[in-house]
């Protein structure tokens, strides 16, 4: 086993992530921005580093997990929600169950709840739940805490920031008592082979597979697949692409927005 290998051992072993859930080339690159950062140009010696080093395993851990996102990221995407999507499941029942998965520090499922309240969602004999997923555990612990910088609200009103969030001391947003009760944020490995739930009416993952390779994408899109309801809606990121195969078993809603809704039981 090579230098370069060796530390992916480590790294999985140490880290809890299975690296072959990523293209390598990216794993290389979040490698070199850490050991750049050490002044580290050895795979071994960073691996010794590595295994030495608890704050240096928290750094490499957020680097290969890191994803940049704000609230109401791509609002058009939102807009179709709002006056599309979330009214034809209402059709259905009176109640709505998603999945945000590779939730990061929690902004897309506390948009969700935002979105809910905002169309009227949150009344008593309307069963609104969010489901918040991702496999890092301090990630999930950010997300509990609700509490951004002024700029991952760029996309909202003053009057939305004013309902939904109080301005604290030192400048930060926290998510209001209300939204945060809206969402359950939980651990969960997205390459498990199995869903969070069953039964989902949408599941949202975006800006996530971009770093997986081919077949894990279509092993996810498969695991979405069965976690949704008949008719269920899917939403990829923007930059992200469904695999001929893949979409024999999910069909197009709005496909210049990545949605689309399930093929099949």
């Amino acid at each position: 086993m090579d230098d370069f290998h060796s530390l992916l051992s480590t790294i999985e072993r140490t880290l809890c992530i299975k690296c072959s859930n990523y293209k390598e080339d990216y794993i290389r690159r979040r490698l070199f921005s850490r050991m750049n950062a050490t002044q580290i140009s050895d795979y071994l010696e960073y691996q010794k580093f590595l295994l030495s080093s608890p704050e240096e395993r928290d750094k490499l851990k957020n680097a290969l997990t890191i994803n940049v996102t704000k609230f109401f990221r791509d609002p058009e995407v939102f807009d179709i929600l709002k006056k599309e999507i979330l009214p034809e499941i209402l059709k259905r029942n009176t109640r709505i169950r998603i999945w945000s998965a590779g939730c990061s520090s929690g902004e897309e499922p506390y948009s969700y709840a935002i979105l809910l309240s905002e169309i009227g969602l949150l009344r008593k004999e309307i069963d609104g739940l969010i489901y918040a997923s991702d496999i890092d555990m301090e990630i999930l612990k950010k997300a509990r805490e609700g509490v951004y910088e002024r700029a991952s609200l760029d996309n909202l009103s003053e009057s939305q920031k004013k309902r939904y969030f109080t301005l604290r001391k030192d400048g930060k947003y926290e998510v209001k008592p209300q939204i945060k009760e809206k969402v359950r944020f939980q651990y969960h490995d997205l390459m498990s082979g199995t869903p969070l739930l069953r039964n989902f009416d949408l599941i949202s993952c975006r800006n996530v597979t971009i770093y997986f390779t081919e077949k894990q994408k279509d092993d996810l899109a498969r695991v979405f697949h069965q976690g949704l309801v008949p008719g269920g809606f899917y939403i990829m990121g923007m930059s992200e692409f469904m695999s001929k195969e893949i979409s024999r078993i999910f069909k197009p809603y709005k496909p210049l927005l990545k949605i689309f809704t399930k093929n099949g039981t």
